[in-house]
């Protein structure tokens, strides 16, 4: 891909004056971030670090990723309800990564238990890379997907009015008008709403009714008949002929709102040192605006404060709470014992998770592997052909590092350890050879490949000679299970500036990261909603391998369809 900013980049001059420019207007829209010295605190902030120009993505790609969102929502939801699949993928990650162990014994519980969650809420990003063959065609292809925390939908609601603000700078009206329009977190929210509205708050409801009819029924004649049903958050009421209008026509009334009287809530799981708290806001503000109070806890509150009365009703400092949405337990860091119960309190409520731990658990690098086998997107998902191939086109290579085993009478066998004379045990099968062959290929040919952990949050995969390290290491050891090997992408760079506070703006060379942001909301089997709710683009300096705008690493964008 050409840059398409080539001469702009090249004039110092103009690009200072730009910058200030850009800068001045992403602070104005709220392109913000708390500062790394005051990460609890808004007294001081700064902009979030930005491209100064929109990056050049390639339309048919753009529109593939968005067709490709809901197939992604169907799958994650598909997995997430199989527990068998989860069990068997997650086998040999959960012997060896404590964390997925820990998310995997919650599951377990839940389950003894019985799911007492009736609706449920996928709030997912799925990212990609464009990969540049060797014929010159770009091609979109997966990451990962984002199942919890899925961040920078806020922000990203904000940049394009940014970059149409710099475009606009150079007269170039006509260009400014190509930055598509963009609001994830007003499709966000409409999720969280849906779920709250399907969780309902029944006393909130029967409080309402009973006030707001006595109110009504006050004011209408002696003997009139009516119809009472809901309408969303609303209670409607339809009179029949002649009681408002004379005869003509009936007459509906809007008594008022569910939530006018006390409701049930959404609790924000946040951590205590949030620098991207602006982006979280911008979520919150959305369900405010539909009269949805949030409220934002740590897992240390939900441990001292939270309880679970004999429904399983959740209720945090005596209020009920009718969906929790974690921006907080992604990663190991994030739980002391007291977060694990706090977490196991959360799960075993009827409250909407978002997410479940089920899905958490299908987010997870294992599982992104396992559904790259032949047959295995057809197993999960019968009888979907079309979205099966939609889904297929966006994979890269993706390999296990399971160790080899045997299985036998005698039950699997580490094949280092199975004694040389087998004897009359049966071998059934033997699984792990693809995991010795990619281990093999990866330190012949490191710069092919990509070392992933079970992590989330960035920063934690491995590449070139630290990858090759890290297999030596891990080769001979059980531990190799809990990571995969991908084939790494391979992105044409091209040109742009970056503007980070405390730093110069400097013309770099980049690659971008284009994430699409995916909502799903399911009561009992019946799926009520499956979007997709926009996009977020992140692009850095070729230097970095790894990591995000939360990293430090990556700056948002927006693209610029060509």
């Amino acid at each position: 891909m050409a840059t398409g900013w080539g001469s702009l980049l090249q004039d110092e001059q103009q690009l200072e004056e730009l910058a200030r420019q850009a800068v001045d207007r992403a602070l104005a829209e709220g392109v913000l971030l708390r500062t790394s010295q005051e990460p609890s605190s808004s007294e001081v902030v700064s902009y979030a670090p930005f491209t100064l120009f929109p990056s050049l993505v390639p339309s048919a790609l753009l529109e593939q990723a968005y067709a490709v969102q809901m197939d992604f929502n169907l799958l994650v939801d598909a997995v997430s309800q199989n527990a068998a699949f989860l069990e068997q993928t997650l086998s040999s990650t959960i012997k060896r990564d404590n964390f997925t162990a820990r998310l995997f014994d919650i599951h377990k519980q839940v389950l003894k238990e019985g799911i007492a969650q009736t609706v449920f809420l996928g709030l997912n990003r799925s990212d990609y890379m464009f990969q540049h063959n060797a014929d010159g065609s770009p091609a979109l292809k997966q990451i990962e997907i984002n199942t919890i925390s899925a961040s920078f939908g806020g922000l990203a609601s904000r940049t394009p009015a940014v970059h149409r603000h710099v475009l606009n700078v150079l007269s170039k009206t006509r260009e400014a008008a190509k930055i598509l329009s963009n609001n994830p977190s007003k499709g966000l929210a409409l999720g969280i709403a849906k779920a709250w509205e399907l969780y309902g708050s029944a006393k909130g409801q029967a409080d309402f009714i009973n006030q707001g009819l006595q109110f009504y029924f006050h004011l209408q004649p002696p003997g009139f008949l009516l119809h009472i049903f809901l309408e969303g958050s609303c209670v409607l009421v339809l009179t029949p002929k002649g009681v408002w209008d004379g005869g003509k026509t009936s007459s509906v009334a809007i008594v008022g709102h569910l939530c006018s009287f006390p409701s049930a809530l959404v609790l924000l799981i946040a951590q205590e040192k949030e620098r991207n708290i602006f982006d979280q806001r911008a979520i919150e503000n959305e369900l405010l605006a539909r009269n949805i109070h949030v409220i934002r806890r740590r897992f240390e509150d939900v441990s001292e404060k939270g309880s679970l009365d004999q429904d399983r009703r959740l209720f945090m400092d005596g209020q009920e709470v009718a969906v929790v949405y974690f921006r907080d337990g992604y990663m190991p860091s994030h739980y002391s014992l007291q977060n694990w119960e706090a977490r196991l309190l959360l799960e075993r409520s009827c409250a909407v998770k978002c997410p479940d731990i089920a899905t958490q658990l299908a987010g997870t690098k294992k599982v992104q592997q396992e559904l790259s086998r032949v047959g295995m997107l057809e197993h999960v998902l019968p009888g979907q052909p079309e979205a099966v191939a939609r889904l297929r086109a966006t994979f890269a290579g993706l390999y296990s590092l399971d160790m080899m085993l045997l299985y036998t009478t005698a039950g699997p066998q580490l094949l280092h350890l199975w004694p040389k004379t087998v004897g009359d045990c049966f071998l059934a099968f033997c699984q792990g050879e693809e995991g010795d062959q990619a281990i093999t290929e990866a330190i012949a040919a490191p710069s092919r490949f990509v070392l992933k952990p079970q992590r989330e949050g960035g920063g934690n995969n491995l590449y070139g000679e630290e990858m090759v390290q890290a297999l030596e290491g891990l080769k001979d050891s059980e531990e190799r299970a809990s990571y995969i090997l991908m084939e790494k992408i391979e992105p044409e760079p091209f040109g742009n500036c970056l503007l980070r506070s405390g730093s110069p703006a400097r013309v770099v060379q980049c690659i971008s990261e284009l994430g699409i942001f995916g909502v799903y909301v399911r009561q009992g089997k019946t799926l009520v909603m499956n979007k997709h709710v926009g996009h977020l683009l992140r692009t850095k300096a070729i230097e970095h391998a790894d990591g995000g705008v939360a990293a430090g690493v990556a700056v948002l964008d927006n693209p610029y369809p060509v």
